[in-house]
């Protein structure tokens, strides 16, 4: 019997950031459930880039507008519900952030410095993508 190849679902996230005195701030919701910190991220839609996606997994996860930067910071997979998906990860400048978002009583959101978002992530293959985000970060267009 020939093997079922699994289909990889695709998914796009954003790290969302900003400048505060010099010092970049990374900003961090909780999954659903708000046991473990994480950025925006979510399918791909159709007739959507991924960073197009991203923008909008931003806005509806965590209140917050700004252009995508569309170099992909790096992509990891994960399994669930017996699912393999890939996420194509982003950064975004934020310019706007609302009190009033799609997602606001379902998440927590804050603001940290970006080391402190590397070590609150707790998914080893986001945190490497964070890392690697760290050490762009001083050389991001602000």
């Amino acid at each position: 019997m020939a093997q079922k190849t699994k289909k990889v679902l695709q998914q796009s996230g954003v790290i969302p950031y900003r400048i505060q005195n010099g010092a970049t701030e990374v900003l961090l919701i909780t999954t659903r459930n708000q046991q473990n910190w994480v950025v925006p991220k979510g399918g791909v839609e159709n007739g959507m880039s991924a960073p197009d996606s991203a923008a909008k997994e931003a806005w509806e996860e965590a209140g917050v507008i700004g252009q995508v930067n569309p170099s992909q910071l790096g992509s990891y997979k994960y399994q669930k519900n017996g699912k393999t998906y890939c996420v194509q990860m982003y950064s975004l400048p934020v310019e706007v952030e609302s009190e009033k978002y799609p997602e606001v009583d379902q998440r927590v959101r804050q603001w940290v410095d970006v080391n402190e978002a590397v070590r609150q992530v707790k998914k080893p293959s986001l945190k490497r993508i964070m890392k690697k985000f760290v050490q762009l970060a001083p050389k991001l267009n602000y």
